[in-house]
């Protein structure tokens, strides 16, 4: 197929579509966690209300709250239903070569530079601006639910936006999901390792537990 015939809009789109989201009727979710990070250990509660408000109870060191809570809107800001045409709707796509990976294409418009690679209706690299640095993305494996496709294996790494050299380690995640009310795919766990410029490595878990829906 040749590059005049790819409408990487469409591809993108589907691709887009074919996402897990939660439903419009989400209520919120409640639960216990336990963050491990090395040899140490916290345990406490959550709850992600309605409004996506994230609350952390029980653990009293800041920086462990913080960044469990900061997981928790990683998964919020993935989960939310956002119709495409308003997301996209001054973005064009534009082919620029395939791979064995996928169709790779680059945005112009609102969000210009942005790249991404699609194969098999899933977008498996994600190549971002925001907020002044670059996020790259490269999904490994994914999660087949009867409602979409979640991330399950992959790696992110933040680069200069000048430069595009790396700011901070790459950071490798394995997710984990549960279906709660035979509807709502919730996070069970994640587990997320990185190399430090000394050479040793760190390993991050935050397991989730007695998960339960808000009515």
């Amino acid at each position: 197929m040749t590059s005049s015939l790819i409408n990487c809009k469409q591809i993108f789109r589907s691709a887009y579509e074919n996402r897990y989201t939660w439903p419009a009727n989400f209520c919120g979710y409640k639960g216990n966690v336990i963050y491990e990070k090395n040899d140490r250990s916290f345990e406490g509660n959550f709850s992600i209300g309605k409004d996506f408000k994230i609350n952390i109870n029980d653990i009293y060191d800041e920086e462990v709250s913080k960044s469990i809570s900061s997981q928790l809107f990683e998964v919020v800001i993935h989960r939310v239903k956002r119709d495409f045409n308003k997301i996209h709707q001054d973005n064009n796509f534009h082919f620029l070569k395939e791979t064995e990976r996928g169709i790779e294409m680059k945005v112009s418009g609102k969000n210009d530079g942005d790249k991404y690679i699609v194969k098999n209706n899933s977008i498996n690299m994600v190549f971002r601006k925001i907020h002044g640095i670059i996020i790259e993305i490269f999904v490994e494996e994914f999660f087949e639910t009867s409602l979409g496709i979640l991330s399950k294996q992959y790696s992110s790494r933040q680069l200069d936006q000048v430069t595009l050299q790396p700011q901070k380690p790459l950071l490798s995640y394995v997710d984990d999901f549960v279906c709660i009310d035979n509807n709502f795919w919730i996070l069970k766990s994640r587990s997320i390792t990185y190399q430090l410029e000394n050479k040793l490595k760190e390993f991050q878990r935050y397991n989730f537990t007695d998960i339960s829906l808000f009515n």
